[in-house]
């Protein structure tokens, strides 16, 4: 697909810089996106008005567009309100997480658009937020942060840094866990020890809940699992925390049954670290 209106954005412009593998490809139309859809004749699979967003079917391929849009958070933590579906690419773009994840490519010329200099931050391997308010508006940002951290071996500019701990030191948990929970998921199944421990030094495990304590694991847990791998990674580093506040599945839920009691002292011997034996026992039930 090609018009003087459809862009790549996020994601797959910033890999093609990076010289790496991109997970997905990201589509953004200036307007109304649902309406470009059905005036090229495009097979349409799912659309949600709401959001100014569409799925279609495109040479065999399936094929997400959004619409450009700007957004507010008058629930802090939570899904956005939409205020304007169709506004100019470079509003749209200041809604985004990162200016790394903000840069656009025409997709009728390959014109590059980069209007929050996202291009300097690649240069520079920075994580720089788009505006003061970010993480207070998505506190999942500082896991997808984490995310690209380790993913690029970027680092978070001054700003960002002190934006971060200073949320963290000040956490909303009326937020959306669901979402908390899908962030979590992706970084850790990346299985990086990097990843755990800047978790605990950089404090970010405190978006688990208001109670929650580092878990003190003295043991690299990227080489146990490569010795031993398994499916669901992410559960094998966050299964020693108390995750009450995430949504679980019922197996997962079985594995920290057991959790619970090891970490009580069953079958727990003298001559083995506690949290080797848990953590191959969170593999084992895995």
């Amino acid at each position: 697909m090609k018009d003087d209106k459809l862009y790549y954005v996020g994601g797959v412009v910033r890999d093609e810089f990076l010289g790496v593998q991109s997970f997905d490809t990201d589509f953004c139309y200036e307007g109304n996106a649902i309406d470009y859809a059905k005036s090229c004749g495009l097979e349409i699979l799912r659309e949600n008005p709401d959001f100014g967003t569409v799925r279609v079917r495109d040479n065999g391929n399936e094929i997400d567009i959004a619409s450009t849009r700007v957004e507010s958070y008058p629930k802090k933590g939570h899904l956005p309100k939409i205020d304007k579906i169709g506004c100019s690419l470079r509003d749209d773009v200041k809604r985004r997480d990162f200016t790394i994840n903000s840069i656009a490519k025409r997709t009728s010329d390959g014109k590059i658009f980069d209007f929050m200099n996202g291009l300097d931050d690649i240069k520079e391997k920075k994580l720089r937020v788009l505006h003061d308010e970010s993480f207070i508006d998505d506190p999942t940002r500082i896991v997808r942060g984490l995310k690209f951290s380790v993913r690029f071996g970027f680092e978070l500019d001054e700003r960002t840094k002190f934006l971060q701990d200073n949320y963290l030191a000040n956490i909303n948990y009326d937020m959306s866990f669901h979402r908390l929970k899908k962030e979590l998921v992706e970084t850790f199944n990346l299985n990086k020890q990097e990843a755990y421990d800047r978790f605990i030094a950089q404090g970010i495990f405190k978006l688990l809940g208001e109670n929650v304590e580092d878990p003190n694991i003295k043991c690299n847990i990227e080489e146990l699992i490569n010795r031993s791998p398994v499916n669901n990674v992410w559960i094998v580093y966050l299964g020693l925390f108390n995750l009450d506040n995430l949504e679980l599945t019922r197996a997962e839920k079985n594995i920290l049954r057991w959790v619970e009691r090891l970490k009580s002292g069953d079958k727990v011997s003298n001559n083995t670290p506690k949290e080797s034996i848990l953590l191959n026992h969170i593999q084992g039930e895995l």
